[in-house]
């Protein structure tokens, strides 16, 4: 097991400064707007809030597993891969969910996010038997 760890660290971070747009663009929406709680039964602000909940939702666990992988000695390129393809898969899908992209970066993006989980996973699974 190698408890040295460089490269996750680095897709933590960069995940962090990529949900704090989208936790920004649902404030400031919500105080523009005036909707204290909730969607306020407006369209954009649910797009907002289901983009910023759905990268929520889905990088923690993408993250653990990097670090998982990271730990159990994958190379720097398993590493780079799966964190370049989990933060370019959740902002394709922002942007496809919240229209500031076309729609088709939705469904791509969703399976950039999931293909990263699985390959993850089923790395750590190989690595462990």
């Amino acid at each position: 097991m190698n408890l040295s760890i460089s490269i996750a660290p680095l897709y933590i971070a960069l995940a962090g400064l990529i949900f704090l747009p989208m936790t920004l663009r649902v404030g400031l929406f919500r105080v523009k707007q005036g909707i204290d709680i909730g969607d306020g039964n407006d369209d954009e602000m649910l797009r907002r809030i289901r983009g910023q909940a759905n990268f929520i939702e889905t990088v923690p666990i993408a993250l653990m597993l990097l670090l998982a992988m990271e730990l159990l000695g994958a190379s720097p390129g398993w590493l780079h891969g799966v964190g370049a393809t989990l933060l370019a898969g959740r902002i394709l899908h922002y942007l496809g969910l919240t229209k500031l992209g076309p729609f088709v970066c939705r469904p791509i993006g969703m399976v950039a996010t999931l293909g990263s989980i699985a390959t993850a996973s089923l790395w750590l699974l190989l690595a462990l038997f």
